[in-house]
């Protein structure tokens, strides 16, 4: 009961020297203990070559016999010293005596918003991140602020490798010819990265045979084959083609964009190719 009247009449004071005192005097006497928040975890969702989300999350921890709520949030996120907006839990978050609430900082980060030039940004290795900033915390007592600070980096997804393997005549005719084109997509990435189409010009030794395109390629970790078949003309086809239909070696060249998420990146490809039958 003294401890809940003490309680009562200082909530009453104004002022931050007083709570201070109090503050001071409650945790020698041992009534009160100032809450902590502390930094648990960052966690990278939704990436893509565009963006991705990064969650910072923190835990606060009541270790008293009274609850408290969150009262006041003052944060800031900065991706390569840039601010991007970030989200926060609401106030009036209620953590209950003796007990610890997690609180999420989620935050979308486009790479457009980072770096001038998105393909540039993708050549990194990592980029650092820094949140800064405090919580209010509604106790007993009166609000108490506590601070957040961290830094960091995180993995940026990088453009995944594409080369062609030697393509197959599957159809010859007088006319013309059906040819697959086996396409590698290798992920240089440690977690997975939804990829859409890849589509572009292919040329076979200069001349120009049309546009493919590949199927969707989903999520690629390690090493994904696709065979995008491509139809060429000999009416059309300029007489270096024919030849290296008909069993020859042509240099092939594939100017693209890969397609993830929002964003789209060029892709070039320039290989000697061997034809097979």
């Amino acid at each position: 009961m003294k401890r809940i009247i003490l309680v009562a009449v200082i909530a009453g004071l104004s002022g931050c020297a007083y709570l201070a005192e109090f503050l001071k005097g409650a945790q020698g006497a041992g009534l009160f203990n100032q809450p902590t928040f502390t930094f648990k975890t960052a966690n990278l969702e939704h990436i893509t070559l565009g963006g991705l989300d990064l969650d910072t999350v923190w835990e606060l921890n009541n270790p008293n016999n009274v609850g408290i709520s969150l009262a006041s949030i003052d944060y800031a996120l900065f991706i390569e010293d840039k601010q991007v907006v970030a989200g926060q839990p609401q106030n009036g978050l209620q953590i209950g005596a003796n007990g610890a609430s997690n609180l999420h900082f989620p935050a979308n980060i486009k790479f457009q918003d980072v770096a001038q030039v998105v393909e540039t940004f993708l050549t990194k290795d990592r980029a650092k991140w820094k949140a800064e900033g405090s919580i209010g915390v509604q106790t007993p007592i009166g609000v108490i602020k506590l601070p957040m600070s961290k830094e960091d980096t995180f993995e940026v997804p990088k453009i995944p490798a594409v080369q062609f393997q030697n393509p197959k005549v599957t159809n010859i005719n007088l006319t013309g010819a059906t040819i697959e084109f086996p396409m590698q997509v290798t992920s240089k990435n440690t977690y997975a990265i939804p990829l859409g189409v890849i589509s572009g010009n292919l040329a076979i030794a200069g001349s120009n045979v049309g546009t493919v395109s590949t199927p969707a390629l989903g999520d690629v970790t390690g090493t994904k084959v696709v065979s995008v078949p491509v139809t060429v003309n000999f009416i059309s086809a300029a007489g270096a083609v024919v030849n290296a239909v008909r069993g020859g070696n042509a240099q092939v060249t594939f100017n693209a964009q890969m397609q993830s998420g929002a964003q789209q990146v060029p892709i070039k490809v320039d290989q000697m190719l061997s034809f097979v039958k």
